[in-house]
C-alpha cells in the first residue's frame, strides 16, 4: 500500500517570494529536499532536536530559534538514575547561530535543494555558546563530517561537574528518511524532517562517569522549519532498535496534522520508509502518562503498538507570552507494523519515546 500523499522527488523551495506557503512544497520526500527559505519575524519557529538512546542512558540536544527567544538545551538520563537537564534562554541577539535553511550539519548526500558544496560547508555547521559554558550556559555544535553528524555538547551540571558529550551519527548509504509539509493555511505552515534509526556512537562523560554510546546506540533528527499558529498541540513519539534480525525505527505524530491533509507518521524498515498517511489513534492517561499507551491506525493494522513507559520528563514554563507543558515519556514499545509491501514486523521492546504536548508561542 503506497501513501495517497503527493511524493516530491526533486529540490523545492518552502516560501514564495512574499513569504507564503509555495503550494508546489505541499508533499513529502524520502530524502530532504525543502528549502527553508523563510521570511517574517514574530511566529517563525526553526530547530534542531537530537536524541541519541541506548539501553541504559540517552542524550538529547536542542537548538531552537523562536523569534523571540532562542533556547540551547541539553537532556541527559541515566534509566532509573541520574537525569540532567540544562535550558540556556538566548535572546536574539548577541551570540547565538541562525539555524540554516536545510539540515543542520547533513552531509552533502543528505542536504537538500541543490546547495553548493561551498555553501553547505559554510552554512549547515551550527555553533551556539561559550566554549566554556559556565552557570546554567549551554555549549552545542552540529557539524558536518564525512561519516555523518557530528554532536558535541558541554555544560555544567547542577552539581558542579562538567558534562561533555562527543557522539557521532552515520547515515548509511541509502538509508531513508521522511520530510513532510504540513499546511494549516497559505500563512502557517510547518515543514519537517524526521530521521530515525540512524547508528551512533561516542561517549557522555559526566564528572568522573563515562557513557558509551556504542553498538546498541540510535539517533533521531527532528529538523523543524515553519510559521505557527500562537497555540498548538500535539503528540509525538519514536523509537528504534533491532527486532528479529530487522533493523526498526518509527515516526509517529498525532493532533497537529489533523485537518491538514497531511501527516508525519512513517515506518522505516531496514532503511527503507513506509510512508502513513492516516492520522492515528493516540489512547493514553493525562491523569497518569506512566499507564500504558497505545498508538494504532484507526480502521486498519498497519500500526498496532503499546507503549509501556518507565520515566516522565516533565516541563512546564510560563514566560510573558510563551507556555510550555511537555510530558515525555521513556520506554519501550510493543506490537506490530506493516510495511509498503504488506510485510508483518513485530515490534518487540523498541526502546523510544512519546509525548503529549502544549504550545503557547
Amino acid at each position: 500500500m503506497t501513501s495517497g500523499e503527493r511524493e516530491i522527488t526533486g529540490p523545492v523551495d518552502l516560501c514564495l517570494a512574499d513569504g507564503r506557503l509555495n503550494p508546489g512544497a505541499v508533499g513529502w520526500s524520502r530524502t530532504p529536499l525543502h528549502r527553508a527559505n523563510l521570511r517574517g519575524w514574530g511566529r517563525t519557529k526553526r530547530w534542531e532536536y537530537w536524541c541519541v538512546t541506548t539501553p541504559t542512558h540517552l542524550i538529547a540536544l536542542t537548538v531552537g530559534d523562536l523569534d523571540y527567544f532562542r533556547v540551547h538545551a541539553v537532556h541527559f538520563l541515566a534509566y532509573g538514575g541520574y537525569e540532567i537537564e540544562r535550558t540556556d534562554v538566548v535572546p536574539p541577539v548577541g551570540g547565538a547561530a541562525r539555524l540554516p535553511e536545510t539540515i543542520a550539519g547533513a552531509p552533502l548526500s543528505h542536504a537538500a535543494a541543490g546547495a553548493t558544496p561551498d555553501a553547505l560547508q559554510r552554512d549547515t555547521d551550527v555553533v551556539v555558546g561559550p566554549e566554556r559554558p559556565t552557570g546554567g550556559r549551554v555549549r552545542i555544535e552540529i557539524r558536518r563530517e564525512e561519516a555523518g553528524t557530528r554532536l558535541r555538547a558541554r555544560c555544567v551540571t547542577p552539581e558542579r561537574q562538567p558534562l561533555e558529550a562527543d557522539l557521532l551519527v552515520a547515515r548509511p548509504e541509502g538509508h531513508e528518511t521522511m520530510s513532510v509539509v504540513v499546511p494549516w493555511s497559505p500563512r502557517w505552515f510547518q515543514y519537517t524532517s524526521k530521521h530515525v534509526a540512524l547508528p551512533a556512537t561516542g561517549q557522555v562523560r559526566v564528572g568522573r562517569d563515562v557513557y558509551a554510546f556504542g553498538d546498541d546506540a540510535w539517533g533521531t533528527l527532528d529538523h523543524g522549519r515553519g510559521r505557527w499558529p500562537r497555540r498548538v498541540g500535539w503528540n509525538w513519539g519514536a523509537a528504534a532498535g533491532r527486532c528479529g534480525g530487522r533493523t526498526v525505527g518509527l515516526q509517529l505524530g498525532g493532533k497537529w496534522t489533523i485537518g491538514t491533509g497531511a501527516t508525519e507518521n512513517a515506518l522505516c524498515v531496514d532503511g527503507r520508509v513506509t510512508k502513513i498517511d492516516q492520522e492515528l489513534d493516540w489512547q493514553y492517561s493525562t491523569a497518569d502518562f506512566l499507564a500504558p499507551w497505545t498508538v494504532r491506525t484507526p480502521g486498519s493494522d498497519q500500526v498496532d503498538l503499546v507503549f509501556t513507559p518507565f520515566h516522565d520528563r516533565r516541563a512546564r514554563t510560563e514566560i510573558g507570552l510563551f507556555a510550555n507543558r511537555t510530558d515525555q515519556c521513556f520506554g519501550h514499545y510493543s506490537g506490530r507494523v506493516r510495511t509498503d509491501y504488506g510485510e508483518y514486523v513485530v515490534v518487540d521492546n523498541l526502546l523510544g519515546w512519546a509525548e503529549d504536548v502544549y504550545m503557547r508561542w
